[in-house]
């Protein structure tokens, strides 16, 4: 059974959509919870004037009733609340008043390549679609996705470990969920306090310094089977399929699955995780290095991954560019801007994958009542004699 999703909408136009189909029927939704997450995704020290304009909420418009999935495609709409500001400039048909085009790319964003790749003389048609906005579907869809995934015994968090220059230190031991308790009240999202005071402070400094801030967050996933993804061709690798959802954030450059890039620096008796066994405790191992996943697949431990997001292309004191219209020198187009997204793209990160892990269940249990998926879990996990 596939599980797919698709977003549609502009960051200045009448909304968002995303569409989720593969969920299996019977999975209880609460409209509390799938706004939580719109809301999370709003969070966060650096956020500029967009976010007091919107209060992001999820409309579902298809395939559940009374708090139940029907089994068949969910849609679910986002308006946007400043397109009130934007009607003439982003009304989907003809307007009598004049638009003026944009013609100032941004270094580092879809702008110039985007109108070459399709034709356009206006970047306002490429830097609608590319905008991080879009984001807020993808938050929409992944709350359906956390809601199937804990149907099934799985959480997924996620952490702030660097923002800038700042870093928080190795807390030296494995983190459980109880320890996210709190972190969407920490204005970073970090679960260092002295580390988020910092990175406030840091955030505060570069913002007067019209620059924006990128950083690095962290997703955990927890109550994973073994076995999920396979090692038998490489588009079924979960590792690549992990790192694909978190590069295709805006903004993101590098993914780490586990300890990531730091094991190519450990010699092998360093980076890899002994395997035990005990009569209580079954297969175990002590260490994590891996990050949950061997070979392609989990291996049961918690899943770790990494993002790393760059500083956001649009600046207060915008870079030099050209004009596409006269190809003569002119800074970039300066629009209303957040100096640091990387506690919000945290939240995005555990949609994404969320949405992986979910479509990975989905693909190796099937099921088309819910009630059928957990049974097939219970009977691998008993098959398998998991007992974490």
């Amino acid at each position: 059974m596939a599980l797919r999703f698709v977003t549609a909408g502009e960051s200045h136009g009448p909304g968002l959509t995303c569409i989720v189909e593969g969920l299996p029927a019977g999975l209880a939704l609460e409209a509390d919870l799938l706004n939580r997450d719109m809301a999370r995704r709003q969070l966060g020290h650096g956020r500029g004037g967009r976010m007091k304009i919107e209060r992001d909420r999820a409309e579902v418009t298809a395939g559940v009733r009374h708090g139940l999935t029907l089994g068949g495609p969910i849609a679910l709409q986002i308006a946007n609340r400043d397109y009130a500001n934007w009607e003439e400039r982003m009304n989907p048909w003809p307007v009598e008043a004049t638009v003026p085009e944009v013609h100032l790319p941004r270094p580092g964003h879809a702008d110039l390549v985007g109108t070459q790749k399709f034709g356009f003389s206006d970047v306002r048609n490429v830097l609608e679609r590319a905008s991080a906005r879009e984001t807020a579907a993808r938050v929409a869809g992944g709350a359906l996705a956390r809601a199937f995934l804990r149907a099934v015994g799985v959480e997924v968090r996620s952490h702030v470990i660097q923002i800038g220059s700042v870093q928080a230190p190795d807390r030296g031991e494995p983190l459980t969920v109880a320890d996210f308790d709190g972190v969407d009240e920490d204005p970073v999202r970090c679960l260092d306090r002295d580390a988020s005071r910092a990175m406030v402070q840091h955030i505060n400094v570069q913002r007067k310094a019209n620059e924006s801030i990128g950083g690095v967050f962290e997703v955990i996933a927890f109550g994973l089977v073994p076995g999920l993804g396979s090692h038998v061709s490489w588009e079924e690798r979960l590792d690549g399929r992990i790192a694909a959802a978190l590069c295709s954030i805006q903004a993101i450059k590098g993914v780490g699955l586990g300890e990531g890039f730091d094991l190519a620096g450990k010699p092998g008796s360093e980076a890899h995780d002994e395997i035990f066994w005990s009569a209580e405790r079954g297969y175990y191992r002590e260490t994590n290095h891996a990050g949950g996943l061997e070979g392609g697949m989990t291996n049961g431990d918690p899943l770790y991954a990494r993002a790393a997001m760059k500083p956001l292309p649009t600046l207060t004191k915008p870079l030099r560019s050209v004009d596409i219209a006269t190809k003569e020198p002119a800074q970039a187009l300066r629009e209303r801007t957040d100096s640091c997204t990387v506690p919000a793209a945290g939240v995005v990160g555990e949609s994404m994958l969320a949405f992986v892990l979910a479509e990975a269940y989905r693909a190796k249990f099937g099921g088309d009542h819910i009630d059928d998926v957990v049974a097939a879990v219970d009977a691998y996990r008993a098959r398998i004699d998991w007992r974490s």
